[in-house]
């Protein structure tokens, strides 16, 4: 679905970023992964290499433009165009407003917002030459309706998701499309290690009866980066089994 594709993914070293690469791979795109730390990378490619896929990757300041905007001219250099960014880097939060400090907000909007805003800035200009692209970011659930601790991050997708609404009407005309996708309680190495009471009463609060796989978000990206949804932008995908508020 994706041959001849070149596709960006921050965050790709773990979870849902690391699965999407793995679908990205296994549909035949190039794939460059972004991950906070050298460590964290290499061992991700290794991991992916153990089973027969070659990805590249790298670990900018997702908060320093300068920095992006020197690593993305590096990917150029080599594949000659970008024609997939997945901004999928983030971080959460689940302190009360009382708990939560100011370099607090500040760290989560800097990670979640800033850096969304920092990778499609870089990436747009190749895009437009390349007479398209397509632009997904990671939003929530909880973008939706909140949640009832640690504003900061509900607050980050809210802003993710105006990004995606705004930037898809901004930048129709060049033929890129921009779109997000919305994941429910999905089973990453943080949700897999809560204990049990902890997770069936979640599991209750879902229609279809379980909590998300990495790789039904990770469908859900391959399909609004592949063509079979080019006439889709400006969208939110809900994938969370039909939870809501």
């Amino acid at each position: 679905m994706l041959e001849g594709k070149v596709a960006v993914i921050t965050g790709g070293t773990r979870g849902i970023g690391f699965e999407t690469v793995k679908v990205f791979k296994e549909n035949h795109a190039k794939v460059i992964l972004f991950g906070s730390k050298k460590e964290s990378v290499e061992k991700a490619i290794l991991l992916l290499k153990e089973e027969g896929l070659e990805v590249e990757g790298y670990c900018p300041n997702l908060s320093d433009y300068e920095d992006i905007e020197k690593t993305m001219a590096e990917i150029i250099k080599k594949y000659k165009k970008i024609d997939i960014l997945i901004n999928n880097a983030g971080i959460s939060a689940n302190k009360k407003i009382e708990e939560t400090t100011v370099e607090d907000f500040e760290k989560i909007m800097k990670i979640n917002v800033n850096a969304v805003f920092n990778m499609t800035k870089a990436v747009v200009p190749y895009m437009k030459k390349n007479n398209g692209g397509v632009i997904l970011n990671t939003s929530s659930m909880v973008s939706i309706y909140g949640q009832p601790a640690g504003v900061g991050y509900p607050a980050s997708k809210f802003a993710v998701n105006g990004i995606t609404k705004s930037l898809a009407r901004e930048l129709a005309p060049f033929n890129i499309r921009v779109n997000a996708v919305a994941p429910g309680i999905t089973k990453t190495d943080m949700v897999a290690s809560l204990p049990k009471e902890q997770i069936e009463p979640l599991i209750k609060t879902i229609p279809l009866g379980r909590i998300g796989e990495t790789r039904d978000i990770a469908n859900a990206f391959l399909f609004l980066a592949s063509d079979m949804s080019s006439y889709v932008t400006g969208n939110i995908l809900s994938v969370d089994g039909g939870a809501r508020s």
